[in-house]
């Protein structure tokens, strides 16, 4: 049996791969450097920061029918293009921003997720009137112990692209008029921002990432 048909038979039994750099990790980044930085640096790391909670719920949302690899390698077109996803000037975007955006080549051109993250802005200045902030809004909904698998393996995560409290959250935003915001977005969002640590267990970047887990200080 050769290396590569032996080392994608072990990714798709463990959802691990060995990387070129001797690390085991996920297998989802493959090789691809701007991935293994994404992967390596942001991805189930705590975040507290408004701007960046809304600008990964809007970018799950674009996401929606494509790779988040195409959109994480626009993620700085779309930033320029909203703003840096300050959701107060977002909010104040009108018909002839949307105009504007549909024309940018830098971004997903589509209509129906531009208008939602400018709707979803309005919606988000509400939250932090009602709630105090986005963080803690959304790390209030952050799983307990008892709500989380015993083991995060591949078979797991591939089983459960959603859960139940994504589908609570899911619905609590809907209710709140946010759109493009399904609970398997959600999950995506909580697994990015930190709300959940799936790195897959022997992931060299789990341990780490519990640890900052840990060591964080929940919005109040």
């Amino acid at each position: 049996m050769n290396q590569r048909i032996s080392r994608q038979m072990s990714e798709e039994k463990t959802g691990l791969i060995l990387s070129a750099d001797g690390k085991t990790r996920c297998f989802w980044p493959g090789e691809l450097p701007d991935y293994l930085e994404y992967h390596d640096r942001e991805w189930g790391r705590p975040v507290s920061d408004d701007h960046r909670l809304f600008e990964k719920i809007c970018l799950e949302g674009f996401q929606s029918g494509l790779s988040w690899l195409t959109i994480l390698r626009k993620r700085e077109n779309f930033r320029a293009a909203f703003d840096g996803f300050d959701f107060e000037r977002v909010a104040r975007f009108t018909e002839k921003d949307v105009e504007r955006l549909l024309g940018n080549a830098g971004i997903v051109r589509h209509g129906g997720k531009i208008r939602s993250t400018i709707n979803n802005a309005q919606r988000a200045i509400e939250v932090c009137e009602k709630e105090g902030s986005l963080a803690r809004y959304f790390w209030s909904f952050e799983p307990q112990p008892d709500e989380r698998p015993d083991l995060v393996d591949y078979k797991t995560l591939i089983a459960n692209p959603k859960t139940e409290i994504s589908t609570r959250i899911s619905k609590d935003l809907k209710k709140r008029g946010w759109s493009f915001v399904g609970p398997t977005t959600v999950y995506a969002f909580m697994q990015a921002m930190g709300l959940v640590n799936d790195h897959i267990e022997g992931c060299a970047c789990r341990a780490e990432v519990e640890k900052e887990r840990q060591a964080f200080r929940r919005p109040v």
